[in-house]
């Protein structure tokens, strides 16, 4: 899944993309490195940050889905945690919604899923964007993360989501320490063990426990960091990686994929 931001604030690119024709050219980039999805925000997450309008965020969006969606390449995943916005992106050509709240925003936007028959992410997180790295740290984060991620699945299928539409994604980094982000990928396949039945999501790309991990390198600086936890991701049981650098993280889950394959069962 590549990721593309439609905004002028996320902590990746800072801007990067907010216009049109750079959010053009990055899905195209991101397409012709591999991409299998293409994962568009109008809203950054990034700590600290506020929520936006429902008006600004399908202002940035729609036409990007609305243009990718005509080329056909590959699905289109709509960045929201609004109902209102993840219905018009559906409209428009998107075909999953990514939920990094886990419906704890906005449940109607399980809803919009179980209509549309679109794919839903559900992300377990702590707080919001705005304070969630101020949160005391849980004392058992895979039992949190396990127990959130339950409770999201069972009001996603109780609001007529299929199961088999719903991935899960453990949320590194949102509201979580440094600790226990490596526990959460050093421990993945437990929660593969819960859910056997559902694909895992993982998101780590350059995220701020990469940085602190290596001496407190800037968000263009933690590449290598991220390829290593991509890895380490895909063999304890990811399915799907989601990354900013597509060609180094293909390349990377390419590899880390064949070698978990050609380790025997235990």
């Amino acid at each position: 899944m590549g990721v593309l931001n439609v905004t002028p604030d996320s902590f990746s690119d800072g801007g990067q993309f907010f216009s049109f024709d750079q959010a053009i050219a990055q899905a195209e980039r991101m397409l012709n490195e591999g991409a299998d999805i293409i994962d568009i925000g109008g809203e950054s997450t990034r700590p600290g940050s506020e929520f936006v309008s429902e008006e600004e965020e399908l202002r940035r969006v729609i036409p990007v889905i609305e243009r990718l969606a005509a080329k056909g390449s590959v699905p289109i995943s709509i960045d929201t945690t609004k109902s209102i916005v993840a219905r018009a992106a559906l409209q428009a050509g998107a075909e999953i919604v990514n939920d990094i709240s886990g419906l704890r925003f906005d449940v109607a936007l399980a809803d919009v899923a179980a209509e549309t028959h679109a794919g839903l992410v559900l992300m377990h997180s702590r707080g919001t964007p705005k304070d969630m790295q101020q949160l005391p740290p849980v004392a058992d984060i895979m039992s949190e993360v396990v127990n959130g991620l339950s409770e999201s699945v069972a009001i996603a299928e109780r609001h007529g989501v299929a199961r088999a539409a719903i991935v899960i994604d453990p949320g590194i980094g949102f509201g979580k320490t440094v600790a226990q982000n490596c526990e959460l990928i050093a421990k993945l396949d437990r929660i593969a063990h819960s859910f056997p039945d559902l694909p895992i999501m993982v998101g780590t790309s350059r995220k701020s426990f990469i940085g602190k991990l290596l001496d407190g390198a800037p968000a263009d600086q933690r590449l290598y960091g991220t390829i290593a936890s991509v890895v380490a991701s895909v063999l304890q049981g990811a399915h799907i990686i989601r990354v900013h650098d597509v060609r180094a993280g293909t390349d990377a889950m390419r590899v880390a994929e064949a070698i978990r394959i050609a380790k025997p069962a235990t």
